[in-house]
This record gives structure tokens, C-alpha cells and sequence, in this order.
């Protein structure tokens, strides 16, 4: 009778130990509201053109003269669309014009990272095409840090304002990640 007992506790040891915790494995939904501030001009600009077409170009198309050219960004994350409103955190990456007939698009690769509030330390990253020109982008979420640790998702985007090339841009976020520990 004493081994049946001793097997049947190193079962219930090992039951134990390779239970993992199923919350964990459950995704959590997490919606963000914010606007990002993309500043090209005047003398503090977030967004700088580091690479354009070469000036063999010989068209008339301005959005075709555009293709090639790519920007790198940093460029603040407010609560409202005021850009003196809380800053939450920063929008960093690249921005490539990808289109070169009838339509102003860009190739978004950026991370959006949080400095504060309930979402502090963490991010996610946004790869995919931005047809700026339409009233709302759908931009698919890929990945995440911190909280939002193996994330997916979308952010549709939505131009509140714009000033000759300085915009506002409202996001309508949606991810779902992990309660993942290291």
C-alpha cells in the first residue's frame, strides 16, 4: 500500500507543476485613444526627410517625384488633439512614400512607446501601408513590449488637423496581448 501512495503524490507533484496559469493564456483586449503630432516644419520639427529620389526625375507628378523619399520620426503622443495637452508617449520609426501613381501612401514601420499613465514602459509596433489621404487608415499592430508582450492588433487612423505638411493625427486603438511574466 505504500507505494500506490507514494506514486499517487508524485503524480499530484507533477500535475502540479506543469499546470501553467490559465489566465495568463487568455487574451486581454485593450483599447487606446491618442493623438500624434507630426511635426515636418519650422524650427523643431519631430519628422526629417533623410533620403529622396534622386534628381533624374523628369515628370510632372508630384506624388511620383515623392516615391523614394523616407523620414525618420519622433514624434509625440497626446491625450487630446491640443499639442499642449499630456504627452503619454512617443511614436518613433520610419515613414517611406510607396506609391507612385494616383495616391499619397506611405510604408509605416514605428513604435509607439508610453512614458505614462497605465500603460507606462510599455509599446507596440505598427508595420504596414498608410493611405494618408483617406479619411480613416486601418494599420495592422504586430507586436508589443511590457504589457503589451505579444501583441496583435489594428489602430485606424484618422487626420484631425493639418497645416500645410504639420498634421495631427487621431488613433483609435485596439490590442490583444498576453498577461505574460518574465
Amino acid at each position: 500500500m505504500a507505494v500506490p501512495s507514494k506514486l499517487v503524490l508524485l503524480i499530484a507533484v507533477l500535475v502540479a507543476s506543469c499546470t501553467t496559469d490559465t489566465e495568463a493564456l487568455k487574451p486581454k483586449k485593450t483599447h487606446i485613444q491618442f493623438y500624434m503630432h507630426d511635426i515636418v516644419g519650422g524650427p523643431k520639427p519631430t519628422a526629417v526627410q533623410v533620403a529622396r529620389r534622386l534628381s533624374n526625375y523628369t515628370g510632372s507628378d508630384p506624388i511620383a517625384a515623392m516615391f523614394g523619399s523616407v523620414s525618420v520620426m519622433d514624434n509625440p503622443l497626446t491625450v487630446t488633439p491640443n499639442p499642449n495637452s499630456t504627452v503619454i508617449g512617443r511614436a518613433q520609426g520610419i515613414y517611406a512614400m510607396a506609391s507612385q501613381h494616383n495616391e499619397f501612401s506611405l510604408l509605416m514601420t514605428l513604435t509607439y512607446g508610453f512614458i505614462s499613465g497605465p500603460y507606462n514602459g510599455s509599446s507596440f509596433s505598427v508595420v504596414g501601408r498608410n493611405p494618408v489621404m483617406n479619411e480613416v487608415r486601418e494599420m495592422p499592430i504586430v507586436g508589443g513590449t511590457g504589457i503589451f508582450r505579444l501583441a496583435r492588433g489594428y489602430c485606424f487612423a484618422r487626420t484631425y488637423s493639418m497645416y500645410q505638411m504639420d498634421a495631427v493625427i487621431g488613433y483609435n486603438v485596439t490590442i490583444l496581448h498576453y498577461n505574460v511574466t518574465v
